[in-house]
């Protein structure tokens, strides 16, 4: 993986996404990768801003021996103060990798092509790879192994979904997904997630009813109803998902070892109710934490000069 970008999980090999969750667990349990980067620097590129991204990397290249450097709209401009192509060029000249949280993947894409320096997606309107890596480091935790493991993701089918799906899909991990009619998959992508499952044994099944998809689930998992940017259409996004919100009695349906995951900022009373993510079976702030874990592992494999 060393030098290489990191946009979608779709564009890995299974080899890879168990070579970045090893690399983490690694990490996680032993500690060392202390002198991986050292001398690196790493460009934080945000247009939206962040709580768990910019942190997470910060402190990863800190651990790494690394600097980060954290650049804002206000400061780069993509695309307006200054052409994405000429943004690329000249940070490359002066980091060893960018991570960029981007409102169009169309900018990530223009920022890899120009960029002598690999680029890792933090975050686009299609996909969030570094969340599903934390997602799928933390079923494995709980659970100790992917294969076999049945996750219901309850929501849209944005950006977190996208990832996760593929996720799921490259590592024998089913996936089901229940979304009001409209909100579901796009359909590329759900031909690329089912092609992935079918080859690594595993499926993908959507359905109409959060109760359907729930039943017997091993990880129940939803997401905001309006992601960042989505904010004009929340109050038709919170009627389309009446009756999808995460409760008690939802839950109660999965399997007697489920966990609820959600990769926050949760909307308390929208789609998760506050006694779910507050009660024994949430392993949220686990997920979170493990935002860290997986990406040092993602740092050090793409920009580390020796291999763990």
């Amino acid at each position: 993986m060393r030098g290489h970008d990191l946009l979608s999980i779709a564009e890995l090999a299974p080899s890879e996404v168990t070579r970045i969750l090893e690399t983490a667990l690694s990490l996680k349990r032993d500690g060392g990768g202390q002198d991986t980067l050292r001398g690196q620097t790493l460009a934080l590129v945000f247009e939206k801003p962040s709580l768990r991204t910019r942190v997470s990397f910060e402190v990863a290249m800190q651990q790494l021996g690394g600097t980060a450097i954290y650049l804002g709209q206000a400061e780069v401009g993509l695309g307006q103060r200054e052409p994405v192509r000429d943004v690329a060029r000249v940070l490359s000249r002066y980091v060893g990798v960018i991570a960029a949280r981007v409102y169009s993947h169309q900018t990530l894409l223009d920022l890899a092509r120009y960029s002598d320096a690999p680029v890792i997606n933090a975050l686009s309107d299609e996909e969030h790879p570094c969340q599903a890596m934390a997602d799928l480091l933390t079923v494995l935790e709980r659970f100790g192994t992917l294969r076999g493991v049945r996750l219901a993701f309850v929501g849209d089918g944005f950006n977190v979904a996208i990832s996760l799906a593929e996720a799921c899909a490259l590592t024998g991990v089913s996936f089901a997904m229940a979304s009001p009619d409209g909100y579901s998959l796009p359909d590329p992508t759900l031909r690329t997630v089912r092609e992935l499952a079918a080859a690594n044994g595993t499926h993908v099944d959507i359905y109409a009813s959060p109760e359907e998809a729930v039943r017997g689930a091993d990880v129940v998992y939803t997401d905001v109803w309006a992601s960042m940017g989505q904010e004009d259409s929340y109050a038709q996004r919170k009627e389309a998902f009446r009756g999808f919100a995460i409760t008690r009695e939802l839950m109660a349906l999965a399997s007697p070892r489920a966990i609820f995951m959600h990769d926050l900022p949760a909307h308390r009373g929208d789609e998760v109710m506050d006694d779910v993510i507050e009660g024994a079976q949430s392993v949220v702030f686990d997920q979170a934490e493990n935002r860290l874990h997986a990406q040092k592992a993602i740092l050090a494999l793409i920009a580390g000069r020796a291999e763990l």
